[in-house]
């Protein structure tokens, strides 16, 4: 697989859709499971249909699969920092059962990514006394996550708060490095900012979680110029698999190496299961990997 200190994950996404239950909802766990180890890969993301940690911990084992985190809703803004807290404890100590890595998070708050406004101009502002509530939060729940020996890793997200590399720049500035880490999404920052290396280049030292999403550039383009919803755009195939857009992944796997990355990459593309089969991209990842990102390796 290449270099021992990066592990190579896909998240559960590409068969199922937690925000859409009725898309891939033929797909079992055991057949997620079963064809990430065809495609030959180390692990995948914990999804809303995924069972129960003694269930989910037997499956895994009998694939010699892992786990690497799992997606927290957090309303800090709307609920405040202790409703929050103790959800995440929870949230935490399922990851903690499952062996997990990291959990990742993204706060909701005024987010449209669930709805069918435009996603590409009607994105939320938090105000200054709003960023100041998330941050004091994000960092009791980063500590939250340590006592279960977890790093929280902050999704920066289309159609939040948080989401161009401006508004990144402030979560970093703004919460404690020790207690609050970055999840660099390939795909969610080039279509908010037609860049997706800045953002590397500028908090490599805060990345502890990796996406690698594609964009396919025509479709972005559609998608923007007759204003879909996050939900429109995905549907109509704006994220793809590393190798299948128009990301260098080799450029950006070539920096995260430079800078010592350690961790998990993980394959993520919204997609309809119906029409891009989910073993079928996921193979197709699996090979745009090992000939181009781990020749040298």
């Amino acid at each position: 697989m290449g270099d021992r200190d990066i592990l190579w994950g896909i998240a559960p996404i590409g068969w199922r859709n937690d925000d859409l239950p009725e898309i891939g909802a033929e797909n079992t766990l055991q057949n997620l499971l079963s064809d990430i180890v065809v495609a030959g890969f180390e692990g995948t993301e914990v999804g809303g249909f995924f069972p129960e940690a003694k269930v989910l911990n037997k499956e895994l084992q009998l694939r010699n699969l892992r786990v690497a985190g799992k997606w927290f809703s957090s309303f800090i803004i709307r609920d405040g920092i202790e409703a929050a807290s103790k959800a995440f404890h929870q949230h935490c100590s399922f990851l903690r059962d499952v062996h997990a890595d990291v959990a990742v998070v993204s706060e909701q708050t005024y987010s449209i990514q669930g709805t069918q406004k435009n996603v590409f101009t009607e994105k939320p502002h938090f105000t200054d006394g709003e960023w100041e509530i998330v941050c004091e939060g994000l960092d009791k729940l980063g500590k939250i996550a340590a006592q279960y020996n977890l790093k929280l890793v902050y999704h920066h997200h289309l159609g939040t708060g948080i989401q161009t590399a401006e508004e990144i720049d402030s979560l970093m500035k703004h919460t404690n490095s020790d207690y609050v880490h970055l999840l660099y999404d390939t795909g969610h920052i080039y279509v908010s900012d037609g860049d997706y290396l800045s953002v590397l280049n500028k908090h490599h030292d805060r990345i502890k979680h990796v996406h690698f999403k594609d964009t396919r550039r025509k479709v972005m383009d559609e998608c923007k110029e007759s204003g879909r919803s996050f939900f429109q755009s995905f549907l109509s195939g704006m994220f793809t698999v590393p190798g299948d857009g128009g990301i260098d992944f080799k450029e950006v796997y070539k920096r995260l190496t430079s800078y010592n990355y350690q961790g998990w990459i993980v394959i993520e593309a919204e997609q309809d299961p119906a029409i891009a089969h989910p073993l079928e991209y996921a193979l197709l990842a699996r090979k745009y990997i090992n000939e181009n990102l781990l020749v040298h390796t």
